[in-house]
């Protein structure tokens, strides 16, 4: 999260400040700590192509902590960076209300009421205020907080907006409130932070114990397993990934609570009371560590036709796409007389299976095909420049010869000694390029070449791409047109030579 960014034009700062035009004036010449103009904001791009002069421009926030710390301005700068008083009243906890940006809840203090928003959402803190302002402000809320997402100085950061001046958003103190109300302030980790269970709370409640909610991911993979047309293999890959994400959340709930219910290092204890825990009785959940047997499940979701398949299988690309039959996902284009054109002779239309449709995308799609050779789905798109979509193969089949070279077109490609040709294996998290990288050299495809020259069906490994051999490397960082095309012998040469190739 942050601040919303907002400017006040000079008509709007003598309005925040209670000055005219000369007292706008004379506050620039005599005050050596009012805050200058921005010049680097950005008017729009309309305004650039115009013949008049443009207004000058203050950074909303900047001139509102200002006026706070100015002892003649204070009382209209930020309303939470004001000095407190000395002898502050204790607080009153007023209860829960819904906003549209999150659960909230109101404090009266000395200043007025105070609306902890709790939620991270950017802006949140700006738009109920602004709200409030609209609607005529009917609870009397002075100032509206929202949480920032990290850990301030005292306790969670806070983003602060004032009812009398929305747009402006600021960062403000948890204890500062912490003062104003007189007692510890409610926290929620953030998977538990609902409406139902922060409308519950009220002072010297203990901690509720909650289930951490599903995620859509989640309720995705459970779906499926439950789908019959599904194996036994098939629903336990379905369910231990499910289990995975379950186990995750559960642990960012731990986290979060180590961090913020700990406080910063060295100052003490953060007035904060954690509102919400999970319950550790179930977690976490055990998973398989058979990673074959789960590659075994996923082989078979990632063939089948049914819907569910295609959703778990987008689950399982981000999730954890080293268990799916594939690799990276390649685009190249469907031209005439290219290294692309004959591999796709080779392809056999076929019906759509889920690795299809994950492939497809919401592109627009005129065939389905799949490599015999390898097993992999390909797409090839409508229009006038269509182009083929494919995962690429993660190894290549063993008893087909030796490598015979590397043609280098939209990637990386390998001919055989028996008159095949594939795209490079590659990796799922990878991808596989050449040419200058602008200081990153090729050293993923430098790793495949690399390995498939000694054993054509290797299991690419580009866990240390980084240590890739320095000559292919030179070679593949050098300026190639595409179609060109490294002979075996072009490889092994470079493959030998420690010393950057010249150019």
């Amino acid at each position: 999260m942050g601040l919303i960014t907002s400017h006040l034009t000079k008509a709007e700062v003598q309005e925040l400040l209670g000055v005219n035009s000369f007292g706008m004036w004379w506050l620039i010449r005599e005050h050596e700590t009012f805050p200058a103009s921005d010049d680097h904001y950005d008017p729009g791009p309309f305004a650039r192509f115009s013949d008049t002069p443009q207004e000058p421009m203050w950074q909303g926030t900047q001139l509102y902590r200002w006026a706070a710390h100015d002892p003649e301005f204070q009382q209209r700068g930020a309303v939470l960076l004001r000095p407190l008083a000395d002898d502050l009243q204790p607080g009153k906890w007023l209860g829960y209300h819904d906003t549209p940006q999150g659960p909230s809840i109101d404090w009266h203090t000395s200043l007025g009421t105070i609306r902890i928003v709790h939620t991270t959402t950017l802006g949140a803190a700006s738009a109920v205020a602004s709200d409030l302002a609209r609607s005529g402000n009917p609870d009397e809320v002075v100032t509206v907080c929202a949480l920032w997402g990290d850990m301030g100085l005292s306790g969670p950061a806070l983003v602060a907006a004032d009812a009398a001046w929305p747009s402006i958003e600021y960062e403000v103190e948890w204890d500062i409130i912490a003062q104003l109300t007189g007692q510890d302030l409610p926290w929620w980790p953030t998977l538990l932070r609902l409406p139902d269970l922060i409308r519950q709370w009220k002072p010297g409640a203990p901690a509720v114990t909650a289930e951490v909610p599903d995620s859509d991911r989640e309720k995705i993979l459970r779906r499926a397993a439950r789908n019959d047309a599904f194996d036994r293999v098939a629903k336990g890959a379905l369910i231990d990934m499910a289990n995975d994400i379950r186990n995750t959340r559960v642990s960012s709930v731990e986290t979060d609570i180590e961090i913020f219910g700990r406080g910063r290092p060295g100052r003490g204890r953060s007035p904060i009371i954690i509102a919400a825990r999970h319950d550790s009785d179930v977690h976490p959940i055990p998973t398989v560590e058979n990673r074959k047997l789960l590659a075994a499940g996923w082989s078979r979701i990632a063939a089948s036709t049914e819907p569910d398949a295609v959703a778990a299988l987008g689950v399982a690309r981000s999730r954890d796409p080293r268990l799916l039959p594939y690799g990276a996902l390649t685009e190249v284009p469907a031209k005439p007389d290219t290294v692309v054109a004959r591999w796709a002779r080779r392809l056999v239309p076929c019906d759509p299976i889920a690795g299809h449709i994950e492939l497809a995308g919401d592109r627009s799609v005129d065939a389905f095909f799949l490599d015999p050779v390898t097993g992999m789905p390909a797409v090839r798109t409508q229009g006038d420049k269509p182009r083929w979509f494919f995962f690429a193969p993660l190894r290549l089949p063993s008893g087909r010869g030796k490598l015979a070279s590397a043609i280098l077109y939209a990637g990386v490609w390998i001919t055989t000694t028996d008159g095949q040709v594939h795209p490079a294996p590659c990796d799922p998290r990878e991808h596989l390029w050449y040419g200058d990288g602008w200081g990153d050299r090729p050293t993923e495809a430098a790793t495949v070449i690399h390995q498939l020259l000694d054993d054509l069906a290797a299991d690419i490994d580009l866990s240390e791409h980084w240590n890739a051999p320095r000559g292919l490397t030179n070679l593949l960082n050098e300026k190639h047109r595409p179609g060109t095309e490294l002979s075996r012998a072009a490889l092994l040469h470079a493959r030998m030579t420690p010393h950057k190739r010249a150019h």
